[in-house]
């Protein structure tokens, strides 16, 4: 049941202003305004009156809101009460960072055993991607590293711990031997690496956020940089002496090759468990979640 399009009306309604729906939705404005232009045209009636930015509910808005309520709460119950036909179902868990990965490692072969029949079915993406994903309430929850909690709302956030992020650089890099283990303060960082090549992570994710805020309050343009996709390429690439990077503190291996400092101030992310919207969940969906809330207290 694709409700896809009721999202757009609920979030443009919410927020009363085109762009900022668009941004929550993670659609481009120009998509959504096409979309209630084509909406209202097949009604033959505005949904919203336009004043200076502000998008306000006309009476026919008012009931298709109210409507489309309805039409997501009748889809939450129909799915649930199907889920829980003899605890079968279907859940869908999105990962963006090696944590969530290891997580769902750990965490699913106990929880077959209670829920056989239930299926668990996991996509890797980046931090971008999955908040689409679950602000379109096209998967039910993501298992994600974060700087916030925006675009999301509070009750859709589970903040599981707060990580540590570390700088890396090769084993045998010749600071070593001015710096073996203290934590390296950002105003050294200029100086002591301004002319390394420093490996980034892609644009959206936590750690070139941090990497972005580093470089800003160091001073530091680096000479050369090289952008990638893959925190396990990115550490291999810092292994093979061919740059230093930012790095989570669950991502910190192969120590014989790669040296590891804390920051100071210390540098943190979040790792959290986010679940879409309107997502009334089963006993087995309940379990599951449970088991993710409380995996880090075990």
């Amino acid at each position: 049941m694709d409700t896809r399009y009721l999202t757009y009306i609920l979030t443009i309604a919410k927020k009363e202003n085109m762009t900022k729906a668009a941004e929550e939705l993670f659609v481009s404005q120009s998509t959504l305004s096409q979309y209630l232009s084509k909406l209202e045209s097949e009604l033959g009636t505005p949904l919203f009156y336009r004043s200076k930015g502000r998008l306000t509910l006309t009476p026919a808005g008012s009931l298709y809101i109210e409507a489309a309520e309805k039409v997501m709460s009748i889809k939450n119950v129909l799915y649930q009460n199907i889920q829980n036909i003899e605890n079968r179902g279907h859940i869908t868990v999105g990962v963006t960072s090696q944590f969530g990965l290891t997580m769902l490692t750990d965490i699913i072969p106990a929880f077959k055993v209670q829920y056989p029949d239930m299926i668990i079915e996991i996509s890797e993406t980046n931090l971008p991607g999955l908040t689409r994903m679950i602000l379109e309430e096209s998967i039910d929850c993501g298992i994600m590293a974060i700087n916030e909690i925006d675009p999301f709302s509070p009750d859709q956030v589970t903040i599981l711990r707060e990580e540590e992020v570390l700088f890396s650089i090769p084993v045998n890099h010749p600071y070593r031997k001015k710096n073996p283990d203290r934590p390296i303060r950002i105003e050294e960082f200029a100086e002591s690496f301004g002319e390394e090549n420093i490996l980034l992570s892609k644009k959206g994710s936590t750690l070139r956020r941090l990497t972005d805020v580093v470089l800003e309050n160091a001073g530091w343009i680096p000479s050369t940089v090289c952008e990638t996709n893959s925190i396990s390429t990115t550490r291999s690439m810092v292994a093979m002496e061919i740059g230093v990077t930012f790095i989570s503190e669950s991502c910190a291996i192969d120590r014989e090759h790669v040296a590891y400092y804390h920051v100071e101030p210390k540098l943190t992310r979040l790792n959290a468990l986010v679940t879409r919207k309107n997502w009334i969940q089963s006993q087995a969906s309940q379990c599951f979640c449970n088991a993710i809330r409380n995996y880090f207290n075990e």
